[in-house]
């Protein structure tokens, strides 16, 4: 039968016992049988394998003792494999229900089953023998592929009726604002304005997952860090999760369009969703809609969009810019005022643009082709957004930092200790830089961390926020400082603050921990010191404060301190602070209402870094480590 071997050393023992005096016995038909004396060691070693001892099997077989054991040690029965026994025992069973005349139906059955255990040892073999696991189960040789083709194909599908629900949800749920941005979905290149808080990478991560469902076009998004462009991602997954019952799983989303079923006639090319942050240098390859969130505080600018405007080249594409204002001297400026287009023209070929708040309210395509709009926190709540409560805004934030922040008003940093032009250098995109950073592990990193905190300005928690970071220490003397975590906190007393600082230490190795004791920070810091008792206490003066700032803008300018691209709070921080002139001399302040109490991040990062002797390559004495349980 095909397949079918004969067991190693079957029928085919070259020793030879002349006292046996057995000889070749022809067959019926003239061909040639098993001598009989083979037969009887092939039997007497079946018995063997079968347990049988040596004195029973001489006596069954009506053999010398002698005789037998000779066959096993000359044989080495005990050294055969387990499936060497197994395939003898199979095919002597074979051999007798063949030879079986008047054989009944469970014989066949049994012939049957037997053949296809031959096939099982044949595999095996071929397994044994370098093979892979198809050879074990032919059901996995195209099977398993097919199986994962199925899957595939059905992974991440989303189907006409789908898309249907998808548009329903979203055009039912959105402020007048966002009905305006969606009434501009098709024009080419957009560039929004906009107050914080008020729905923009909601909507548009919805928007474009619906342009890229109806339409087919790939979308890329891009932002200052990776981690900010997963908040695009975020908010697509759930979307669909709650809309349509399903999980978008992949980097990028590779979504399946159309119903599935092979017969239909309008089958539809998948469709692509790319989410980068710094990373954007090496995706010149992609094609697709461009979407760039929080333009103005994007490092880098220029050679940002100069990419990102060739992967929009087909005129199919479109651009989407958006952010909050950050300051004059951004890159991105010139682009909104138009000093990018009129850059190199001739006199006569300049345009203006108006870029006034009541000249873009509504929104204006101007004379270099860009859609441009303005949308305030006043402009949202005339459309009918009511998530925010303005009076209580009014009275949490200072003047400018409301119009700042809320009114679409670009920063004059030329009077700040820490413009926008130096501070850039400190934006990095943590997820790709930092290997050694796990944010979402239990203990995100291993090396030695320095805790800054800049408490709340009341003992109650109703004042000003608090702010709580974690910097990692340099490796080596003059290396760079990382701001591995923040944490604002509001609305909590002074015991409040001590746990949040307790909770933040038992995540990383701190050594260091610095708090500033004006105000709750004193209480604050008696009890940080009982279980932290090295914690330093930070007492306020002009002279401590100079220190601070010019210890920092020393690191900053030597490129020496570094955070999350996506973390614009930390940046507006650092550009609050400005010199002010006291009786005392030169001091150095920054509003203290509520929003840049924002710049409390920044008196919390100068804490950390005022460890460091001023000049960096002195090393940095004293210090302890607890470990928390």
């Amino acid at each position: 039968m095909p397949g079918m071997e004969l067991p190693p050393d079957f029928g085919n023992d070259n020793t030879t016992d002349a006292a046996d005096g057995d000889v070749p016995a022809g067959g019926a038909d003239g061909v040639p049988s098993i001598p009989a004396i083979v037969a009887r060691r092939i039997e007497a070693r079946s018995l063997y394998w079968r347990g049988w001892a040596i004195s029973q099997i001489a006596e069954e077989l009506d053999l010398p003792y002698s005789t037998v054991a000779s066959w096993k040690t000359r044989g080495r029965w005990d050294e055969a494999s387990a499936m060497q026994r197994a395939e003898e025992g199979t095919l002597e069973r074979y051999l007798m229900l063949v030879a079986k005349d008047g054989k009944t139906g469970s014989d066949f059955k049994e012939i049957d089953l037997l053949g296809r255990q031959f096939e099982r040892f044949d595999r095996r073999r071929k397994y044994q023998d370098g093979g892979n696991e198809a050879d074990l189960n032919p059901d996995r040789a195209n099977g398993a592929k097919a199986t994962n083709a199925r899957k595939e194909k059905a992974r991440n599908r989303i189907t006409p009726e789908m898309v249907a629900a998808l548009r329903a949800d979203f055009e039912a749920n959105l402020y007048g604002h966002q009905e305006t941005w969606l009434s501009t979905t098709h024009l080419r290149t957009r560039m929004l304005l906009k107050s914080r808080q008020i729905g923009a990478t909601w909507y548009f991560a919805r928007e474009r997952l619906l342009v890229a469902l109806e339409t087919g076009k790939n979308q890329i998004f891009i932002s200052a860090s990776r981690a900010q462009a997963n908040i695009f991602r975020n908010y697509i997954v759930q979307w669909v999760q709650k809309v349509c019952g399903i999980a978008l799983k992949g980097d990028p989303i590779v979504i399946q369009r159309g119903s599935g079923d092979e017969s239909a006639t309008e089958a539809q090319e998948p469709v692509e969703l790319y989410f980068l942050g710094t990373n954007y240098r090496t995706a010149q390859g992609y094609h697709g809609d461009v979407i760039i969130d929080e333009c103005f505080w994007i490092y880098g600018f220029e050679e940002l969009f100069k990419v990102a405007s060739a992967m929009a080249t087909q005129k199919q594409y479109t651009i989407t810019l958006f952010s909050t204002p950050s300051t004059l001297a951004h890159e991105a400026y010139p682009m909104w005022c138009g000093d990018r287009y009129n850059r190199r023209r001739a006199r006569a070929d300049k345009v203006r643009i108006e870029i006034g708040h009541e000249a873009l309210r509504g929104g204006a395509i101007g004379p270099d082709g860009i859609y441009r709009q303005i949308v305030s926190l006043d402009d949202a709540i005339a459309g009918g957004y009511d998530l925010i409560d303005r009076a209580q805004l009014v009275l949490q934030y200072a003047v400018d930092e409301f119009e700042n922040l809320f009114g679409c008003v670009f920063l004059d940093d030329s009077q700040s200790m820490f413009p926008f032009q130096i501070m850039r250098r400190c934006m990095v995109d943590s997820w790709d830089v930092w290997r050694d950073f796990q944010p979402y592990a239990l203990r995100p990193y291993e090396g030695e961390v320095w805790l800054g905190y800049d408490p709340n300005a009341s003992e109650n928690g109703t004042g000003d926020d608090a702010a709580l970071v974690a910097v990692a220490a340099p490796t080596k003397p003059g290396g760079k400082f990382r701001v591995l975590e923040k944490l604002r906190l509001k609305g909590k007393d002074f015991e409040g603050q001590a746990e949040a600082v307790k909770a933040m230490a038992s995540k990383y190795t701190v050594t260091r921990i610095a708090i500033d004791t004006t105000g709750a920070g004193k209480a604050v810091h008696q009890l940080v010191s009982k279980w932290f008792p090295t914690a330093e206490a930070i007492h306020y003066s002009v002279p401590v404060k100079s220190a601070m700032v010019l210890k920092a803008k020393n690191v900053i300018a030597n490129g020496r301190l570094e955070f999350d691209a996506g973390w614009m709070d930390v940046m507006q921080a650092f550009m609050a602070i400005r010199p002010e002139i006291t009786k005392h001399g030169v001091s150095y302040v920054a509003s203290r209402a509520g929003g840049v109490g924002h710049a409390d991040l920044a008196w919390a990062i100068m804490h950390a870094l005022y460890f460091e002797p001023l000049d960096s390559s002195e090393p940095v004495g004293g210090g302890s480590t607890v470990e928390i349980f």
